[in-house]
C-alpha cells in the first residue's frame, strides 16, 4: 500500500498532537526539538504526517559568550511529554550546546514513550525530588534522586516512567538542536543487563551521589567525579564540586558550565554577578572568570567540554 505524505501547519502543536494521536490513532515517530517542539512526524495506516508549528522559529543562535542565567518563573515553557523547560544557555553557544532546567510540578506517571536522541552527548542531573526511568539493557527501572546523574549515550532507548512532586533536573546536550525519535517496537525494561554495552562509543552511567565519597583536592576544594569523562572517552566530564577560597574558571576548551546547588559566591568577569542556588553559568574559552567570596557551603555541578583539538 503506497504511503501518502502530508504536511500541515498549526498554531498549537500540543493540541494538534493530542488530536492526531487521541482521535485519529496516529502515533508519533519523531519530535524536534524537545525543549520547545515545533516539528513532529506521525504515521497511521499508510499516511505520514508532518506537523509544523506556525510560529515555531528556531531559537536564535549566537556566538559563544559568558552567560549567567538566574531563576525566573516566567521563563519556563512547555516541552515534550508534559515537561516544562527553562533555557540555561540562550544563544546555544553557536548551536553547539543546550542546557535546560526541566521540571514536572505534579508527580505521578509521566506520559512518555520509548525514545532515543541523535546526539553527541547528553547528561541529566537531578536537582530536586526523584524520577524513575527505564533504559535499554540496563536492567530494572532506576530511580535518580537529588544529587544523582545519568549519562544517556547516543541512541540509547529510554522512557521516563514516573516522578515525585516538584521534580527538577538539569539537562546538558550537544548539539543544541537534535531529533528525538520514538521506538514503537521496543518495550522497556528489556529484561537484560549489559553494563559493558556501548552506544555510539559511550557507556551508560548512573552516578549515585549518596554512594560516592568526596575527594579532597590540593587547593582545599572537594570533588565527586560522576565517571562521565571515562564513559565518554573524555568528550565531556561532570563533577560535583565544593569550592573553597576562590576558583579560576578560565579555560581553553569549548565550555565550562556551572549550576549552583547551594551557598553563595561572586563571579568576577566583565562584570560582577551574584551567584546563588539555581543560577547557571556558561563560560566560553579565553574568558577571564573567577569565583570569589564563596560561602562555606557553596556547592555546584560543573560540566566541562574540552576542545576537539585537545587530543581526546
Amino acid at each position: 500500500m503506497p504511503t501518502v505524505s502530508v504536511t500541515l501547519e498549526c498554531n498549537d502543536l500540543d493540541n494538534a498532537l493530542a488530536f492526531f494521536t487521541g482521535e485519529l490513532d496516529f502515533r508519533i515517530e519523531t519530535i524536534f526539538p524537545a525543549d520547545a517542539p515545533r516539528v513532529a512526524t506521525l504515521s497511521a495506516d499508510g499516511v505520514h504526517a508532518t506537523l509544523r508549528k506556525l510560529d515555531g522559529d528556531a531559537e536564535a543562535v549566537t556566538a559563544p559568550a559568558l552567560i549567567v542565567t538566574k531563576p525566573d518563573e516566567r521563563r519556563f515553557s512547555p516541552g515534550r511529554a508534559g515537561m516544562q523547560y527553562r533555557d540555561l544557555i540562550p544563544g546555544r553557544f553557536g548551536g553547539r550546546f543546550i542546557a535546560s532546567h526541566i521540571r514536572i510540578p505534579d508527580g505521578g506517571p509521566v506520559p512518555d514513550y520509548v525514545h532515543h536522541h541523535d546526539i553527541e552527548f547528553q547528561l541529566i542531573f537531578c536537582v530536586n525530588g526523584w524520577v524513575r526511568v527505564a533504559y535499554e539493557d540496563q536492567g530494572e527501572p532506576m530511580v535518580m534522586r537529588a544529587g544523582d546523574c545519568f549519562l544517556q549515550p547516543p541512541h540509547i532507548r529510554h522512557r521516563v516512567l514516573e516522578c515525585s512532586d516538584a521534580m527538577e533536573v538539569v539537562e546538558i546536550t550537544c548539539p543544541a538542536e537534535h531529533e528525538t525519535a520514538v521506538d514503537h517496537a521496543l518495550t522497556l525494561p528489556t529484561g537484560s543487563v549489559d553494563t559493558d554495552r556501548t552506544f555510539g562509543g559511550q557507556r551508560f552511567v548512573f552516578f549515585r551521589s549518596a554512594a560516592t565519597d568526596w575527594r579532597r583536592e590540593d587547593d582545599g576544594s572537594e570533588v565527586k567525579d560522576t565517571g562521565i569523562a571515562a564513559a565518554t572517552d573524555g568528550i565531556v566530564s561532570a563533577e560535583l564540586v565544593r569550592v573553597r577560597g576562590e576558583a579560576d574558571l578560565s579555560h581553553d576548551g569549548e565550555l565550562i558550565f556551572l549550576y549552583a546547588l547551594a551557598g553563595n559566591a561572586t563571579l568576577q568577569a566583565s562584570d560582577d554577578y551574584a551567584i546563588s542556588r539555581d543560577v547557571a553559568i556558561a563560560i566560553p574559552p579565553d574568558t577571564n572568570a573567577m569565583l570569589r567570596k564563596l560561602s562555606d557551603d557553596f556547592e555546584a555541578l560543573r560540566v566541562s567540554v574540552p576542545s576537539p583539538s585537545s587530543g581526546r
